[in-house]
């Protein structure tokens, strides 16, 4: 499966989860390690539970396997590692204190050189 067509099975997901404020992050001219990750919320952390392990059934059955997931005992971020994606999701209050749709929205610098004045 390739990683737009691991996104499409992972957003619809969340949202049949009814997960909040979902964003897709392109980051594949940011980073070698995924091509996308994708952000959403929960509502609780059973509600972040859920989300996640929905996910992570919706991908399994479309043939694709989690390489791993993280953060599940505490709840307030999971992480679920789908190698060309990786999904987080968070309780609102964690998800704003990190803002990683900020963060991954950087562009990078290119070879600029400085010069003096």
């Amino acid at each position: 499966m390739n990683s737009e067509t691991l996104c499409t099975v992972v957003i619809d997901a969340l949202d049949d989860t009814k997960g909040l404020d979902i964003v897709k992050l392109d980051v594949r001219d940011m980073t070698t390690v995924t091509d996308f990750m994708i952000v959403a919320s929960g509502r609780s952390s059973r509600h972040v539970k859920a989300l996640v392990e929905n996910v992570a059934e919706k991908v399994k059955k479309a043939g694709q396997r989690p390489v791993g997931i993280e953060g599940e005992d505490g709840g307030e971020w999971v992480l679920l590692d789908l190698q060309d994606a990786l999904v987080h999701v968070m309780l609102p209050k964690v998800r704003e204190f990190y803002n990683l749709e900020k963060l991954w929205s950087i562009v990078p610098a290119g070879d600029a050189t400085a010069t003096d004045g």
